[in-house]
């Protein structure tokens, strides 16, 4: 049981910080909603008819192609979590939401902001990217923003190699958080409110729609607290997101959007194995210190322009500046001790982040023929500078031992200052293209490359002098093709080449700075398909991929590392969204992999050991999720959903394995009135003890959450 004090501060007071530092954003917020009600007191408010989307599998995406292509002709796996599935599924942080998509779990922990994913057999940032509305923060050190759905319009995931559309580091994988953004037509206006075991609570308010010809808006503010499901476990996060879009002309419109965010999570990290192993009764247990710390503080300001100057050909251009501050103060590292029976506790770690990126991105897009046949070209360039200051106490430090079962915290103690170490630059430019001929009405190809170069370079601040220069380059392109057996079913093949960065672009040492990027290629082949009139679809798909270029132990000298290793997998995915009656719908995913180190050596001791065949850490090799919704009376809806996440290792030798799980969900949302909700949740039903992955010692795992219950109350106007 969390033995913390509910705090008497309600979320309304994170909102009001929040507005109070965008003045700029309240006359969106109140002239739109007033203009509205004046006209509404002199006539009935009119009657909007909304047209049926299209078929999932046949609306545009922007995550796996420059071209907008859909899901049916693109020669990828790209899936879609829509803002009606992240509402009825009540996923309110951004990882959950992810999860549920085909084929990913997390291995999220403070060290990485909480953001790491595995996809397709491999894992953390420097191999699965994540966007936010398409532009990435480069470096790879960990993604802070977004934290909370309330603001997302939708979440696109593109499995495998990406380098051909967003550059290095997206060998597993992309994951784009897309936004809720300005739109024509009548302000509306939405308020939500959830009340939740653990001491959660939670508001939320959203606006949008047309002001007058010229201009509209979207504005989203969110704010959440928590007890957490470990002892001191208090979090909160207050999130902003505002956007204005003036259209010019009908060729020519512009956007000024800035979202940013406070998040303090949890100071937890995680729960150390007694004689190898864990312990149930040490469940709820936080064996940080007293005056732990640690918050993440982001912002992303965007200046966009979409030109239309005919049918043909669309141009697109975005300037944007992204500040991101990150802080930690605890102690890390629990070991138990077989002789004292103790928790020894080390690590003592204090560390800030001050991440800055500003960039532009552009590119044009034209339709006509080649060959005298259909055709559709992209070309653009990207660039940005980057800057990322460490400051650090040299992660030296120790506190006193505790008692596994009762543990007195103590304070943080580190004999080291806390400075500023290093600061790393980097300038990376890079430009694409990517084409799609109609060969035939049925018959696509689709090509694509990209360039990209990063000048990276480090300065030690203590020494006053460079650490190191270096630049990095690397071509990669995707090769695919399409055919449509029917309107509704589309077969692809694809063979795509990426790379990976051996360490964080941002992050790395004079050490690693001297080794190549990690390169990667992918094998694909599947089938996708829509049916009863795109009320339902199911995609299937097999892939084969390689990685080379790893850091591996000099045999010879198992002090020296050499960059000659390999890891692979391959696996199929499965995905299927099936009505079943007017009523009830089902949607279900699947992903079966085989993942292994080909050649891979580390030290052990001081002596190579080779991890030959070994599965590579936190990657599962089972997963599926399943999610079956019953509106079982006009008003009335109730859903469920599983979760399964199957064994991983905690280290390269495979001796540690941390469990497979299945969570389960239930909801039940009663819609009393025609714009109001009511919905009680319970996640991790049957409150399943479960371990979502280890930190940096492979004996030290963190404890997923229990049981909640959550009530929340939507209501639009």
């Amino acid at each position: 049981m969390n033995t913390s004090a509910p705090s008497p501060a309600f979320p309304l007071r994170g909102l009001a910080h929040l507005l109070a530092g965008l003045p700029w954003v309240a006359p969106l917020a109140l002239c739109g909603p007033a203009a509205l009600a004046q006209q509404d007191a002199a006539v009935l408010p009119p009657v909007t008819v909304t047209a049926p989307q299209a078929p999932r599998l046949d609306r545009p995406g922007s995550t796996a192609s420059h071209l907008d292509l859909s899901p049916l002709q693109t020669p990828a796996s790209v899936e879609t979590l829509t803002r009606e599935q992240l509402e009825s599924r009540g996923d309110s942080s951004v990882i959950n939401a992810i999860t549920r998509a085909t084929g990913i779990s997390t291995l999220g922990h403070p060290g990485n902001s909480g953001s790491s994913l595995s996809v397709r057999g491999f894992t953390d940032t420097t191999s699965v990217m994540r966007l936010y509305d398409g532009m990435r923060q480069y470096g790879g050190v960990g993604v802070s923003f977004p934290f909370d759905t309330w603001s997302i319009d939708r979440i696109e995931v593109l499995r495998g190699p990406a380098s051909v559309i967003h550059g290095d580091g997206a060998i597993g994988g992309v994951i784009n958080i897309v936004p809720r953004k300005p739109t024509r037509g009548p302000v509306r206006n939405e308020m939500q409110a959830e009340l939740g075991t653990e001491g959660e609570r939670a508001l939320a308010f959203g606006s949008g729609g047309g002001i007058d010809d010229l201009l509209s808006y979207r504005l989203d503010l969110s704010s959440r607290q928590s007890d957490g499901w470990v002892d001191r476990g208090d979090n909160s996060q207050f999130a902003f997101s505002g956007a204005v879009r003036l259209d010019l002309s009908p060729e020519l419109n512009v956007s000024l959007s800035h979202s940013q965010g406070r998040h303090k999570p949890m100071q937890y990290f995680g729960s150390p194995l007694i004689n190898g192993q864990p312990l149930l009764a040490l469940r709820e247990k936080n064996y940080n210190v007293a005056d732990s710390a640690m918050k993440f503080e982001d912002r992303w300001t965007e200046l966009g322009a979409q030109w239309m100057p005919g049918s043909q050909v669309t141009v697109r251009s975005r300037l944007y500046h992204i500040v991101s501050d990150r802080y930690w103060r605890n102690a890390e590292t629990y070991i138990h001790n077989p002789g004292t029976g103790l928790i020894d506790r080390s690590g003592n770690t204090e560390i800030r982040h001050d991440q800055e990126q500003t960039g532009n991105t552009t590119q044009a897009t034209f339709s006509g023929r080649l060959l005298g046949l259909p055709n559709q070209v992209a070309a653009g360039f990207d660039v940005n500078h980057s800057s990322f200051r460490h400051t650090n106490n040299t992660y030296t430090g120790s506190s006193p031992s505790v008692d596994p079962f009762n543990p007195v915290p103590g304070l943080f103690a580190s004999a080291a200052p806390f400075i500023p170490r290093y600061r790393n630059e980097a300038d990376q430019q890079s430009v694409f293209a990517e084409d799609r001929l109609e060969v035939t009405p049925q018959w696509s190809v689709v090509v694509g490359l990209r360039h990209d170069r990063a000048d990276v370079s480090r300065f030690d601040i203590v020494a006053g002098s460079t650490a190191f220069g270096r630049s990095f380059s690397h071509t990669g392109w995707r090769l695919g093709t399409v055919y449509l057996l029917r309107p509704d079913t589309s077969v692809y093949a694809q063979f795509s080449k990426a790379a990976d960065p051996v360490a964080s672009m941002l992050f790395l040492s004079p050490a690693n700075s001297v080794f190549d990027l990690s390169t990667g290629k992918q094998l694909e082949v599947g089938i996708k398909r829509s049916f009863w009139d795109g009320k339902g679809d199911w995609t299937l798909a097999a892939y084969a991929i390689e990685k080379n270029n790893l850091l591996t132990r000099d045999t010879t000298n198992p002090a020296l590392r050499i960059q000659v290793g390999q890891r692979s997998s391959r696996g199929v995915e499965t995905a299927l969204s099936l009505p079943l009656g007017p009523t009830v719908r089902l949607d279900a995913n699947a992903a079966l992999l085989r993942a292994r180190f080909d050649d891979f050596t580390e030290s052990v001791g001081g002596v190579a050991v080779s991890r030959n065949g070994n599965v590579p850490p936190d990657v599962p090799q089972r997963l599926a999720n399943a999610w079956l919704g019953w509106k079982f009376r006009p008003d009335w809806t109730l859903s469920g959903g599983l979760r399964h996440v199957g064994k991983r290792y905690a280290n390269n030798a495979n001796t540690l394995a941390l469990p497979a799980y299945t969570l389960a969900d239930a909801a039940l949302q009663w819609q009393s009135a025609a714009n109001t909700t009511l919905a009680l949740r319970a996640f991790n039903v049957f409150d399943r003890y479960h371990f979502t992955t280890s930190y940096y010692t492979t004996t030290q795992w963190f404890v997923g959450e229990g049981r909640r219950v959550q009530l929340s109350l939507n209501h639009k106007f």
